[in-house]
């Protein structure tokens, strides 16, 4: 048995922020590594593992790709995370480098210190932590609050709440990184994207590097084989949530639902682009059987951004069934969202 612990990289970031994008990249450039990927998604169904079981290779075979729904990584260390490695660790041929992509919803240092568990700190170790950033998204504000505006309406009503959930998320998100990817920024224009970088680096405790990318594409030698150890670096990591002992995910919900085969993509991108205008939802993603189509699509919804591709056939054993996992803050309206979606195409 090797005594080097393994190397793993945590990949987190706000929702659709473009984590799937980079961790498949990754898989597809490993450096001769023996890949496991380990990915977290806040619901019931995993979209984002099966996107990856689509790309699997030798050296990150669909075996080596492990998803855990329903239950955030850093509320569920004990009966998730632990085991889940363990059984990672066990393996004849055991990974030489583990990717984990958290949920967008995950707070990353409740998750670091888990390697300080006494059956994983001597055979695993943090190489780096990556948070990956939508430039559009954080070049609008909607994730970093403007401090002088909060304290002007703060002096204005009082009953306000003006460290909005998706803030903190952001926020607990950059400062324990030790890369921020300001990713997609092919959307956004010079300016939009000096706002973005700046936002970042307003949040940062410390000098961390800012790699500007389209899709997540980056050299792996930039963001594996960091050496951090970030599990021996928490006090350089601060978070909005240190002084309580767990947090819960209350400000957000999630709902799957079921949609009827939809006869043309267009219609299919503009229910979920309606529910994110008209509901607030933040994120939809799932598969949508088109008719007469021997292919799945693949929606993507980030706020009223839609993306829909075809990734692979279905298969014969499948039920053409087409289901959308929806995430919004709590108390969005889940029966007009679904009877938005289930709304049978004219």
């Amino acid at each position: 048995m090797s005594l080097e612990k393994i190397p793993v990289t945590i990949v987190t970031g706000f929702l659709g922020a473009g984590k799937t994008s980079l961790v498949r990249h990754l898989m597809e450039n490993p450096g001769g590594r023996r890949l496991a990927v380990l990915v977290n998604e806040f619901g019931d169904v995993g979209i984002d593992g099966d996107i990856l079981k689509g790309c699997a290779d030798p050296s990150c075979p669909e075996d080596a790709i492990v998803e855990l729904t329903n239950g955030c990584l850093c509320c569920t260390v004990a009966d998730a995370f632990v085991p889940t490695i363990q059984a990672l660790l066990a393996r004849r041929q055991p990974p030489e480098h583990i990717l984990i992509e958290t949920s967008g919803l995950a707070l990353p240092k409740p998750l670091l210190k888990a390697f300080e568990w006494p059956d994983l700190r001597t055979r695993i170790t943090v190489d780096g932590v990556i948070t990956v950033a939508d430039a559009e998204a954080v070049a609008d504000g909607r994730f970093a609050p403007d401090l002088a505006a909060v304290t002007a309406q703060r002096e204005a009503d009082e009953t306000i709440d003006h460290d909005t959930p998706l803030g903190e998320v952001f926020e607990d998100q950059v400062a324990c990184a030790d890369i921020v990817i300001l990713n997609k920024v092919d959307l956004v224009d010079a300016q939009a994207l000096a706002a973005a970088r700046d936002t970042v680096q307003a949040e940062m405790p410390r000098r961390i590097p800012v790699i500007e990318t389209q899709e997540g594409r980056v050299d792996p030698r930039v963001v594996l084989g960091l050496g951090a150890a970030a599990e021996d670096d928490l006090a350089a990591r601060p978070s909005h949530h240190e002084q309580h002992g767990e947090h819960d995910h209350d400000d957000f919900e999630t709902i799957v639902v079921t949609l009827p085969d939809h006869a043309a993509i267009p219609e299919v991108v503009a229910k979920v682009e309606a529910i994110a205008r008209d509901h607030g939802v933040l994120r939809a993603k799932g598969y949508v059987a088109v008719r007469g189509k021997p292919m799945r699509l693949l929606v993507q919804g980030v706020g009223t951004r839609v993306r829909a591709q075809f990734d692979r056939p279905w298969a014969a054993d499948e039920p053409r069934v087409s289901r959308l996992v929806v995430i919004g803050q709590k108390g969005f309206d889940h029966a007009a969202v679904t009877a938005a979606l289930q709304r049978e195409p004219v």
